[in-house]
């Protein structure tokens, strides 16, 4: 299975609507690398609404189940990734772990925090694909703790060229339930945007240094 078209502009519709994206081309966010973005994307509140939790946690749990089939365990990314992950992981009936961003300085200095001696295979659930860097991190955490990778799934990607070179590089399988350029296309139809807006999204999608670069002199 992959993510019907339908589904994808679902999964778009609810994260405008509960303005989990929100877009700003006129006023750029500021993101925590200095860069200026037009788009801001906060999955967490997915979680304060639930029909759409119920929504997204039972479409990652079929897309799961049809990419990469039944796995030992869900690991979460932390932390937009821990609360669906662990939803994800109830309703399959299989165990939960999560990944940090790093080791923790204290106690028994983990970064996957479980009960791994229950699984011997996991898929990760992501909430974000930004740059990639952050979600191979973990993989990688999960590879060093003995345990095998089947894929990750996110819940939305901004589809930036150098993340998914990232992925195929580190020989991991990606799936994400809905994506910028659907987004975009699902915020024109229902006016969240103008069509000049829509301009200024499109150039930032191929070229963000530039467009922040561009916009931080104008």
């Amino acid at each position: 299975m992959t993510i019907a078209s339908d589904q994808r502009r679902k999964v778009a519709e609810f994260l405008l609507r509960i303005k989990a994206i929100q877009l700003r081309p006129n006023d750029p966010f500021t993101w925590a690398s200095g860069r200026l973005s037009p788009i801001y994307c906060d999955n967490r509140k997915i979680l304060s609404h639930p029909s759409v939790r119920t929504f997204v946690s039972q479409l990652t749990n079929e897309l799961i189940e049809s990419r990469f089939g039944k796995p030992d365990g869900i690991a979460g990314v932390a932390t937009g990734g821990i609360a669906l992950g662990a939803l994800v992981a109830q309703e399959m009936g299989v165990p939960f772990c999560y990944v940090r961003s790093s080791a923790k300085s204290h106690g028994t200095g983990q970064q996957v925090e479980g009960d791994l001696d229950t699984m011997r295979n996991v898929v990760v659930v992501e909430d974000l694909i930004s740059t990639g860097k952050s979600s191979l991190n973990a993989v990688a955490a999960l590879r060093d703790a003995s345990l095998e990778v089947r894929g990750l799934v996110a819940i939305f990607s901004y589809g930036f060229d150098d993340s998914v070179t990232r992925f195929e590089d580190a020989k991991c399988a990606f799936e994400v339930l809905t994506d910028y350029p659907t987004m975009l296309e699902q915020a024109m139809s229902e006016g969240y945007v103008t069509q000049e807006q829509a301009s200024l999204l499109e150039s930032w999608s191929s070229d963000p240094v530039a467009w922040s670069e561009q916009q931080s002199q104008s």
